[in-house]
């Protein structure tokens, strides 16, 4: 790499320096509003578990919220732990768990929702409406 493109390369414009960077403002508000109560990614696996009619494999839960099955794992066990959701063994195939959301897990996102909702628009707050729908519309092309 030479100096002269080392220098033309402004990190600032880099598409992934700045996704990181809004994605830290976004997790800063959802530390401030429902910090205590779950953390983001533990409200991602909840509500995708709560939507789903029946119970879930751990497996099949981590390819919805697009995460690896060591991450999805250590949520899971800390979200059982609490109470929230709840792991049975598939009848069909006893090495598969099935998970579910509980009474209490469900009361929860319940009350979380909301807040969520209103966290994405304060995430969004610097953007014009028609900006903050481009937005949306352009990350879910490139995921």
């Amino acid at each position: 790499m030479t100096e002269a493109s080392f220098l033309a390369y402004k990190l600032d414009d880099q598409v992934g320096f700045l996704l990181r960077k809004a994605y830290q403002r976004h997790m800063a508000i959802c530390a401030e509003r429902i910090g205590g109560r779950l953390t983001a990614v533990q409200f991602s696996i909840l509500h995708r578990l709560a939507a789903e009619p029946t119970p879930v494999s751990q497996n099949a839960l981590g390819r919805m919220v697009a995460m690896d099955a060591a991450t999805t794992k250590g949520v899971v066990l800390r979200l059982k732990e609490r109470g929230l959701i709840v792991s049975r063994v598939d009848k069909d195939d006893k090495r598969r768990h099935m998970l579910s959301t509980t009474e209490e897990g469900r009361a929860l996102l319940a009350e979380v929702t909301p807040i969520m909702a209103e966290i994405t628009q304060q995430t969004l707050a610097p953007l014009e409406p028609y900006e903050r729908a481009t937005l949306t519309a352009l990350l879910q092309k490139i995921c």
